[in-house]
């Protein structure tokens, strides 16, 4: 029987490589076009992966927890007979395959026109024609998506790396790895942004002609009594994003005591209503409102903020895998008791690794219950490109004068960290008390919403 083996497509997130979490197949098993075959880590989130090929498995190409390069075998597929009656279930031995069918044939021709083309259909649907994959194709991060301008994920001019490259071609990323060019500080000029081969090579041109960079520092030895940890593909991730945020964004960080008192009891009166966390999320959501110039992005080569119409609230949350900030997407529609639905929802998706990437790339602002932990306070760092965070300690028993008299109240620490180049202290104050003052009356302030 003729055997195919298909390479790990790229996954449209800016990475040149996926860990593997779970097979959803075993060598023996019969599987079809489109069937999820495995399951891979991304930059934040757990995704399957569906076969583009159908067949019996013959070769898983990496076991579970293994890092595979895009470009890399994933799987071999050998072709059977006839279509299996039965997806997933083993059959007997064929006799010699025969051509592929003119269905699958169109199929796999579909999928390498895609690749080549950095389309963006790599994750759901590229075994199968665009007639039936049109509401599963996966779009880049951010909004951005071919013959669409002016979204949310575009930031940044040439030579000014971007959150996340417009997806490519596993050999347009390969020659960029193979050369060592950062995709991010490329402006493609194919169809939509896509980044091309001629774009790479254009960029090589243009950096051979620059003096050339030091060499690599060779291996650290590894000393006596240490032991060295590879960073994932996930920590890669994060840390190419912090690091970008500290470098660029001049953030700011103001905070405040909150007497949390009234909210507290409010709490305490509705026994299986809102949490307190979703009363915050309100509650920024309407200052927001009130100060738009944080739900915004500034975009660098325009000089311009760009303010949003729509609140995308992200909330951060401590996964299996690390730090990630799934959005409530609509949150300025939704009510505190829709709030505290999609929120739990989204804590409990983000804790199993399991956010899409539009939840994990559509946040226009930032909320972080870093009281959860136990800590009072924390510096955030900005999450780029975004312009502000707002940080919530935990709420504890202090000494409070009220009205003249000392008096124990529920105080908790709320720190907020803006760009300094969107606006000043003053706006940043301002937006700090509409946000406390509601906490500490919250009655009054639901009354307004």
């Amino acid at each position: 029987m003729a055997a195919r083996t298909f390479l790990l497509p790229d996954l449209g997130e800016g990475l040149t490589e996926a860990e593997i979490v779970r097979w959803l197949v075993a060598e023996g098993d019969v599987v079809a076009v489109d069937q999820s075959i495995v399951e891979v880590e991304t930059a934040k989130s757990v995704v399957e992966v569906p076969s583009p090929y159908a067949g019996r498995v013959e070769t898983l190409h990496a076991a579970p927890g293994a890092t595979v390069e895009v470009g890399r075998p994933l799987i071999t597929v050998a072709a059977l007979d006839r279509e299996p009656a039965t997806v997933g279930a083993p059959s007997a031995a064929p006799a010699a395959a025969p051509a592929a069918s003119p269905a699958a044939a169109a199929a796999a021709a579909t999928y390498r026109e895609e690749e080549q083309a950095g389309s963006g259909n790599v994750l759901i649907g590229y075994g199968t024609s665009g007639g039936t994959t049109s509401g599963r194709r996966r779009r880049p991060r951010g909004g951005v998506r071919p013959g669409v301008s002016g979204t949310r994920g575009a930031a940044g001019g040439a030579g000014t790396p971007r959150p996340v490259p417009l997806v490519v071609s596993p050999i347009v990323r390969n020659l960029a790895r193979a050369n060592g060019l950062d995709l991010r500080t490329l402006e493609g000029t194919g169809e939509g942004g896509v980044i091309t081969r001629s774009d790479v090579e254009r960029a090589l041109t243009a950096a051979a002609s620059s003096p050339a960079s030091s060499p690599a520092a060779p291996p650290a030895p590894v000393a006596a009594g240490e032991r060295r940890v590879p960073l994932n593909g996930f920590r890669k991730t994060v840390s190419a994003a912090l690091s970008r945020s500290r470098a660029e964004i001049p953030e700011a960080t103001v905070w405040v005591d909150v007497d949390a008192t009234r909210l507290w009891q409010l709490r305490e009166r509705t026994p299986g209503g809102p949490g307190l966390i979703a009363y915050v999320a309100r509650f920024v959501v309407a200052a927001l409102r009130e100060y738009p110039v944080f739900n915004a992005r500034l975009d660098t080569q325009r000089q311009e903020i760009v303010e949003f119409d729509r609140v995308d609230l992200g909330i951060a949350v401590q996964g299996e895998r690390g730090l990630v900030v799934p959005a409530v997407i609509g949150a300025d529609a939704m009510t505190t008791a829709q709030l505290d639905t999609e929120i739990r929802r989204l804590t409990a998706t983000a804790r199993e690794g399991r956010s899409t990437a539009r939840e994990l790339s559509a946040g226009t602002f930032t909320l972080n219950n870093y009281g959860a932990f136990r800590v009072d306070g924390s510096a955030a760092i900005i999450n780029h490109p975004q312009v502000a965070i707002l940080g919530l300690g935990r709420i504890i028993d202090r000494p409070w004068v009220v009205d003249g008299q000392l008096c124990v109240r529920k105080i908790t620490q709320m720190s907020f960290v803006f760009d300094h180049r969107v606006c000043d202290g003053g706006t940043a104050a301002g937006f700090m008390r509409s946000v406390a003052d509601a906490i500490e009356d919250p009655a009054s302030a639901i009354a307004r919403l």
